[in-house]
């Protein structure tokens, strides 16, 4: 009798990413302006898209140039404020005057629905040319950017909010820099020694 069966493991899929040229094309492809802005905060701070929905500007502290961040398990943490992003949503906030929320929808009470997100990404890339672009794939890529540009995978595990640094250790296998840098054993095989002449 078995009282068991093992669940087959599920395939672990790598993330997807897209390189700096292809994220640049998508965000100035987006045409709406206060999605263009939650898909730029996402890239330069790697929230998860609910995370950018509900930030409000209380949580953008310009003093300290952080954002602070209420995560999953109402966790707080801090991730940098990029000068640029500041620059950029000081604009938008002159623009658009937002509400409570930095990112509001229709209803100016609530904020940006996540599915319009969604949509307005996938015109963005069929308009663009570019392979499927998501709100967590920018995610995926501000972790795999910091991790080219030499950032510790401890420190992008604490910025994105990771519980288990493996979570994080994903973004290792898709660094193209990570795996360029590896040199296969046969490079290293010293050349190879003839019999020796000495008795």
């Amino acid at each position: 009798m078995v009282t068991r069966l093992p669940y087959g493991k599920r395939p672990k899929r790598l993330p997807a990413v897209r390189s700096p040229q292809q994220v640049a094309l998508f965000l100035y492809t987006v045409r709406d302006r206060i999605i263009q802005m939650v898909l730029r905060t996402i890239y330069a701070t790697g929230l998860r898209i609910s995370e950018a929905l509900h930030l409000t500007a209380p949580q953008i502290d310009s003093s300290r140039m952080v954002v602070r961040v209420l995560g999953k398990g109402q966790k707080e943490r801090l991730v940098p404020l990029s000068p640029q992003l500041l620059e950029e949503l000081r604009a938008y906030w002159r623009e658009t005057r937002p509400t409570q929320w930095m990112f509001p929808g229709k209803d100016r009470h609530q904020p940006l629905n996540a599915a319009t997100v969604q949509k307005a990404c996938k015109r963005a890339c069929r308009d663009a040319g570019l392979p499927r672009i998501t709100p967590h794939t920018l995610r995926h890529c501000h972790a795999t950017h910091l991790l080219e540009a030499g950032v510790d995978t401890r420190t992008i595990q604490a910025l994105l909010g990771h519980h288990r640094i493996g979570t994080t250790a994903l973004y290792t296998h898709v660094t193209l820099a990570g795996v360029r840098q590896v040199v296969s054993p046969l490079d290293r095989l010293p050349p190879p020694q003839g019999p020796s002449n000495s008795h």
